[in-house]
């Protein structure tokens, strides 16, 4: 980052300000968001930093000098390097955060107040049919660790819906009991604490303690789901590692498309919970959506196929 400071203009005088990277470091100290957000608005505003350098906006910054065009730009530079609706939007949220914060501070005014590309109707991820996962489960070979790992991790996200984030953060001490049930207590997209469960029903809990049986390890503090390698023995997995044993998964069953990722488990699990009866109390329950229009999407969307009026056409 360069030394170069952003300066407001004040009757009869120009006060030098620090550096916007310096304010970009003030912004996110004063967040009041959890440590792994904190993280992602900085990564995200670093990427903004560079490319205010690279294209020579901040050579000689002064009020005014940057404007609502510029992030116009950046918002189509963003578009060009391949990038997803949903990741460009969060780019821009960034920026948006970061010149409200200004502006509200007198520091600098509020040029980023552009809109968001427009989010695609319906799921990103394909959904899995029963006789897909089946067949994908079924295909899985289980005669070591790490095969009773990846059969019991899949299982365990198919019929539950987690996220792989939540599958990473899990602990083996987070497998308890409620009303004489097993769940598993989790942390979730953006939650500070294990405040949430899901049901392990007998079908996902028995290849799970399979699993840990296997493996042995008593520690309530250990990692739900940990590395066979030599290297990173023991060490819980990442949230890449997962996507990884579950794509490896799809393609030994025959699936390759780029549509279907470990998320796509989740949205298999919300639709096949409805499929099988579901109501949109337990459905929103089972997701943890905060908004129960998120979970009504998957009732709509199963609606329009069974109702679909392109079966009322005949020829």
């Amino acid at each position: 980052m360069t030394a170069t400071a952003i300066v407001r203009q004040e009757p009869g005088a120009i006060e030098p300000l620090p550096t916007l990277g310096e304010l970009v470091d003030r912004f996110l100290a004063s967040m009041d968001v959890a440590d792994s957000s904190r993280a992602t608005y900085g990564r995200q505003l670093r990427r903004f930093l560079s490319w205010l350098e690279e294209t020579g906006r901040l050579d000689g910054l002064q009020a005014r000098a940057f404007d609502v065009e510029d992030v116009l730009a950046y918002r189509q530079d963003l578009q060009k390097q391949g990038l997803s609706v949903y990741s460009v939007n969060g780019y821009l949220t960034a920026v948006r955060k970061l010149f409200e914060w200004l502006e509200a501070r007198k520091v600098y005014p509020n040029v980023a107040k552009v809109k968001g590309l427009k989010k695609p109707k319906g799921h990103r991820k394909e959904t899995l049919s029963k006789e897909q996962l089946r067949e994908i489960l079924d295909g899985m070979d289980t005669s070591s660790l790490e095969g009773l790992r990846n059969f019991a991790l899949l299982n365990l996200m198919a019929r539950t819906g987690l996220r792989d984030v939540e599958v990473s953060r899990a602990l083996i001490g987070d497998i308890r009991q409620e009303a004489g049930h097993p769940v598993l207590w989790i942390q979730g997209k953006g939650r500070d604490s294990k405040d949430d469960f899901v049901l392990l029903v007998p079908e996902a809990y028995k290849p799970l303690r399979a699993y840990l049986r296997a493996r042995g390890i008593k520690s309530q503090k250990a990692a739900l789901f940990c590395s066979c390698s030599d290297r990173n023995r023991g060490q819980g997995l990442t949230t890449r590692s997962i996507s990884r044993i579950v794509k490896q998964a799809f393609r030994q069953a025959g699936l390759d498309s780029k549509e279907l990722t470990a998320h796509s488990l989740r949205h298999t699990a919300i639709t096949l919970a409805i499929m099988g009866g579901a109501s949109l109390h337990q459905a929103q329950a089972m997701a943890r959506h905060s908004d129960p229009a998120t979970t009504m999407t998957y009732f709509h969307n199963l609606a329009r196929v069974e109702e679909g009026a392109e079966k009322c056409i005949s020829f």
